[in-house]
């Protein structure tokens, strides 16, 4: 077993670490320094077993580095406002930004372990959780991120010893049943963790398993580790003078039967009269208001995504989805371009922060999809960082509709004719004007390329937990009631599953 691996008792005197620590402590602020002119956020895991030491290997780190640079979250019961959401909102909204140091104590690893071991979830649960964490860590890892783990290691014996001598010692968190509780499933517990462990061990993450009977070759080791770790991302930055390679799966078609898109398959010729359009709006607003006060009692989070072509009508399409519903239950998200504290971070960050509470709505004037759009499109971002974004869109999406969470994606379709109307009219209506730029323009002479990189959108993340719903939008009246009577019946058929 690696753990028994682990546990051959090494020390280091009280005189060799007075010697050894002056010096790791200079080259950590010194390689922290040089972090922060990087594009690299630092993850460090805090994991292990119980007495441990995990809480002062945290403060040694602290005393060596610059606060300034670094901060720790600690992940105790998960908090109300936690539980509404999925499992992954708490610990996005911890992450570092680039060029700075984020210390995880407790991670995402503690709850599906501890949950096993009291046998809460069973092993294909486990194995899902399992999953999704390396599916988690490969994402920020492709992002740029090092990840870096660390699992203090105590035998059996030890840690019987340890947490008595802390409940002697009078430490809060600890009273004889938690003792008692740590000690009956200790082999349980190594089990479960080293399978975790096996299970997550990636070259991109891979796991340190550092003994921690002795805390000064502990705390030693870790600092070591954690040096290295920074150095030879540096090191690898500063040497790798080569582009990602592109993959050209996803360029222009090569065929001219290719240039036929999902789009050309919209029924543009849609439209509905005045009064059909006043008497269906009505409807589904009075269906939707209800339907909105339902989700609220049976706390199922809705969030909604409205993408469509510049003009097509998105927002008058929220507004009248949103005069059905309570403004207390709804927020309305418009998404421009990333600030800088954004662009920090995943691009999907800015996402996972505003994922609703349970019971309540948000709704996306645009969203995560200008990953595969507008960024792919103008050359923002580098295909090889665009193409990935499939894969991780759909693995977001997939965990928002595991926890429950209604999810309805609308792309509101137009003809480049009536395209160029609606621009038009806009410039020569003095309360439209401002609606109109000269991106909006620039944009438009990209017509093929947008309508290609929405085809391979809607081919690739149209799946059965979230589907696209292509809205004809030639005619505004009849998008707004498709739009409206569309989200009654998804949220309807949602709640129907409740019970």
């Amino acid at each position: 077993m690696m753990f028994e691996a682990a546990e051959v008792g090494r020390k280091v005197s009280k005189q060799a670490f007075k010697e050894q620590e002056p010096g790791l402590h200079t080259q950590l602020l010194e390689v922290q320094r040089a972090l922060r002119g990087s594009n690299t956020p630092v993850i460090v895991i805090v994991s292990g077993v119980e007495g441990a030491g995990k809480g002062a290997v945290v403060n040694r780190l602290h005393a060596w580095l610059d606060a300034r640079g670094m901060r720790t979250a600690t992940f105790w019961e998960e908090s109300d406002e936690e539980q509404d959401r999925p499992r992954f909102w708490r610990f996005w909204r911890a992450l570092p930004p680039r060029g700075t140091i984020g210390v995880l104590f407790g991670s995402w690893y503690t709850r599906p372990i501890i949950d096993h071991v009291f046998e809460h979830i069973d092993e294909a649960a486990f194995d899902r959780e399992l999953a999704r964490i390396a599916t988690f860590e490969r994402m920020l890892s492709d992002d740029g991120a090092l990840i870096v783990k660390f699992w203090f290691h105590l035998s059996k014996d030890v840690q019987r010893k340890r947490l008595k001598r802390d409940l002697k010692e009078g430490h809060k968190s600890l009273s004889t049943s938690i003792v008692k509780k740590f000690t009956k499933h200790y082999d349980t517990f190594a089990a479960v963790s080293e399978r975790a462990i096996r299970e997550t061990d990636t070259g991109q993450c891979p796991w340190h398993i550092i003994e921690s009977a002795d805390a000064r070759y502990r705390d030693l080791t870790a600092g070591a580790t954690l040096l290295n770790a920074i150095r030879g991302r540096l090191a690898t930055q500063s040497s790798d003078t080569t582009s990602k390679p592109p993959n050209l799966e996803l360029c222009a078609p090569q065929t001219p039967d290719a240039t036929i898109t999902i789009l050309d398959h919209v029924d543009l010729s849609a439209a509905l009269d005045a009064d059909e359009y006043e008497h269906r709006l009505e409807q589904a607003q009075k269906r939707l208001g209800g339907l909105c006060w339902s989700a609220r009692r049976k706390r199922r989070n809705v969030v909604a995504v409205f993408e469509g072509w510049d003009a097509a009508g998105k927002g008058g399409a929220i507004r009248r989805v949103t005069a059905a519903m309570d403004a207390r239950l709804y927020r309305v998200i418009s998404i421009a371009a990333p600030t800088d504290e954004e662009k920090a971070q995943h691009y999907l960050w800015r996402f996972w922060r505003q994922i609703p509470r349970a019971g309540y709505v948000t709704i996306y004037d645009r969203s995560w999809y200008g990953r595969v759009l507008v960024e792919r499109v103008e050359g923002f971002t580098h295909p090889h960082d665009w193409m990935r974004g499939y894969r991780e869109i759909n693995e977001f999406e997939e965990e928002l509709t595991d926890h429950g969470v209604v999810l309805l994606k609308f792309w509101i379709h137009m003809s480049g004719d009536e395209q160029l109307r609606r621009f038009e009219e806009r410039g020569v209506t003095p309360w439209k004007q401002h609606k109109i730029t000269d991106e909006d323009w620039r944009n438009r002479e990209r017509w093929d390329d947008y309508n290609q990189a929405v085809n391979d959108m809607v081919t690739r993340t149209s799946t059965e937990f979230a589907p696209w719903t292509l809205v004809a939008g030639n005619d505004k009246k009849s998008a707004r009631v498709q739009i409206a009577e569309t989200f009654c019946e998804r949220l309807a058929s949602a709640l129907a599953d409740d019970g």
